[in-house]
C-alpha cells in the first residue's frame, strides 16, 4: 500500500514520521518543501501536486490547519479530487467541521474513492511516538481497511460511526481541554496567591480527583515558563468556534463555552494569534501581578511510553450488544 501525506506541520510531521519509521511506502507534500527534506532523506518520495499524489497513492492523508486549507488542497484544478479513482481512500486527519468533511466526503465518493476522517487527540509529544489516540468516522468496511495504518500512527483507535462523527467528538474533546487549561491556571494562581508552594500545588492537583491530562501536561510547561505545547491561540479559537457551531446546531444553550471562547479571543488580541495557548495564563498573571513559575518542570513534554502496536477501542456495552 502506497500512502500520500499532505501537511507536515506540528502534528502531520509526527504522524507521517510514524508511517515512515514503520516501513510504509510514503509520498509527502507541504507548501514548504524544506520541511519535507528530512522525510525525503529517509526514503519518502515527493509529490509536485496533490493530484499527482492522488494518482500515485492508494491512501491520501491530509493534515492541515483549517477547513479552508483542506478545501483548497482537495478542490483545486490540480487537487486531490482530480486524481482520485475507485479503490482509493482519502483520510482527513485535520480538526475540521462536521458539515465540511461530509461535503468533501460526498465529492470523494463521486470519484469512486472512499472518505474517512481520523483526527487525533493526545498532544504532539504522543503523536511523535505513535501513542496518540485516533477517532475514525467512516463506514465499517473503510475502517477495517484503514486500521493497520491507523494503528501504526496511533495507540488507541476508536470507530466513532459514520463520516462526521469523529469531527464532532474531536471538537468536543478539544473543548474539554481548553476548559481544563483555564481551570488549571485559575486553580494554580489561587493556590499561589494563598501562599501555597507551586510544586506542592501541582502534586496535590495531580494526585487528586481534580487531576486531568491537561494538568499533567500543560500545567508543567506553564510552571517551567516555556509554555510550549506546540498549539497556538488561534487554533484554540478555531476549534472552540467549531464546537460552538455543533452546540448551536444541536440546540444546546451553553454556559461555559462562550466564556472560554471570549477568554481566548482576548488572549489573541493581547498576545497575538500565534502565541502558544498555555500563555493564556498571562491574562491572570497580569491581573494578579504574579507569575506561575516553579523549578523542576520540563520545557516541553516527551512521551515516556514505549512505542507499541495500536488497537481498536471498543465502547462500553458494544461487545455485549454484538
Amino acid at each position: 500500500m502506497k500512502v500520500g501525506f499532505i501537511g507536515l506541520g506540528n502534528v502531520g510531521g509526527k504522524l507521517s514520521g510514524s508511517l515512515l519509521r514503520n516501513g510504509i511506502d510514503l509520498m509527502v507534500r507541504d507548501l514548504d518543501r524544506s520541511i519535507a527534506e528530512p522525510f525525503l532523506e529517509k526514503g519518502a518520495s515527493w509529490a509536485d501536486s496533490p493530484k499527482e499524489m492522488a494518482e500515485a497513492c492508494d491512501v491520501i492523508i491530509t493534515c492541515l490547519p483549517s477547513p479552508a486549507a483542506c478545501s483548497a488542497v482537495m478542490e483545486a484544478d490540480d487537487g486531490i479530487l482530480a486524481g482520485l479513482s475507485a479503490g482509493k481512500i482519502w483520510a482527513e486527519m485535520s480538526t475540521t467541521d462536521e458539515e465540511e468533511v461530509k461535503r468533501i466526503g460526498a465529492l470523494v465518493k463521486t470519484t469512486g474513492a472512499e472518505p474517512i476522517e481520523c483526527p487525533v487527540s493526545g498532544g504532539c509529544h504522543r503523536a511523535a511516538t505513535g501513542n496518540i489516540a485516533i477517532f475514525a468516522g467512516c463506514s465499517r468496511e473503510t475502517f477495517e481497511t484503514m486500521l493497520p495504518l491507523l494503528t501504526t500512527m496511533g495507540r488507541r483507535v476508536l470507530h466513532t460511526g459514520d463520516l462526521g462523527s469523529a469531527s464532532v467528538l474531536k471538537v468536543v474533546t478539544n473543548y474539554l481541554a481548553s476548559v481544563n487549561l483555564v481551570s488549571c491556571i485559575e486553580a494554580m494562581m489561587t493556590a499561589h496567591k494563598a501562599g501555597m508552594d507551586l510544586n506542592t500545588t501541582f502534586e496535590a492537583m495531580r494526585i487528586s480527583s481534580g487531576n486531568s491530562f491537561v494538568n499533567e501536561t500543560e500545567s508543567q510547561v506553564i510552571l517551567n515558563g516555556s509554555r510550549d505545547i506546540s498549539f497556538t491561540m488561534d487554533l484554540v479559537v478555531k476549534d472552540m468556534g467549531l464546537f460552538m457551531q455543533v452546540a448551536e446546531r444541536s440546540g444546546v444553550d451553553l454556559d461555559i463555552g462562550p466564556l472560554i471562547l471570549d477568554i481566548f479571543k482576548e488572549g489573541m488580541e493581547k498576545y497575538g494569534p500565534r502565541e502558544l495557548s498555555p500563555n493564556i495564563a498571562r491574562r491572570l498573571e497580569d491581573r494578579c501581578d504574579a507569575r506561575l513559575l516553579a523549578d523542576g518542570f520540563p520545557p516541553e513534554m516527551t512521551d515516556d511510553e514505549p512505542e507499541e502496536p495500536g488497537y481498536e477501542v471498543i465502547p462500553k456495552g458494544r461487545e455485549a450488544a454484538e
